[in-house]
């Protein structure tokens, strides 16, 4: 809802990453999702929704200007990081688990580089992290590098410094 901390967040950063230039892209649906892209009109971006074609589910926010509906979950996850210069994630169910890790698993296979994996609240976060550190890490079913390929913060200049700084130097972009 409306009144819950992590929406705060999520407009917080859907504004702060319009007002540094990029277009916020996400699943399109309610919630945080919602929060991020109202903000983000607030911020004066654009706003591209994937949707999901499900017989319970979602619509598209009205806060989108854009939006797609999928059939097959395999295509959305595959067009929200094809078109995206970064991933960011805020708290989230098992479809955000599903699409951090699919991105993970593509930046670790060299499927994609130069590509920013930002968790956005800490302490949502960490005990995901406990586990990928304590357990995989330790037990070598991820290599050690593995971690230091996530961003874990609370801080929304942090975000859009992180993904500003690599899609620059990735992609050339300019102001």
């Amino acid at each position: 809802p409306e009144t819950h901390p992590y929406y705060a967040l999520a407009r917080d950063v859907g504004k702060a990453l319009a007002e540094a230039g990029f277009t916020l892209m996400s699943r399109g649906g309610p919630g945080i999702m919602e929060a991020a892209h109202r903000r983000a009109r607030d911020g004066h971006g654009r706003s591209v929704g994937c949707n999901i074609q499900l017989p319970q589910e979602q619509q598209p926010n009205p806060y989108l200007d854009d939006f797609i509906t999928f059939r097959h979950f395999f295509d959305r996850k595959v067009m929200l990081v094809k078109y995206s210069y970064a991933f960011v994630a805020l708290p989230g169910g098992f479809g955000t688990l599903d699409e951090v890790f699919e991105t993970l698993t593509l930046i670790q296979t060299g499927k994609i580089e130069e590509f920013p994996l930002v968790l956005v609240g800490r302490d949502y976060w960490a005990p995901m992290l406990a586990f990928l550190e304590g357990t995989m890490d330790k037990g070598g079913t991820i290599d050690k590098g593995d971690m230091g390929r996530i961003v874990v913060t609370d801080s929304v200049p942090e975000v859009v410094e992180c993904i500003r700084e690599r899609a620059m130097r990735r992609f050339g972009l300019t102001y």
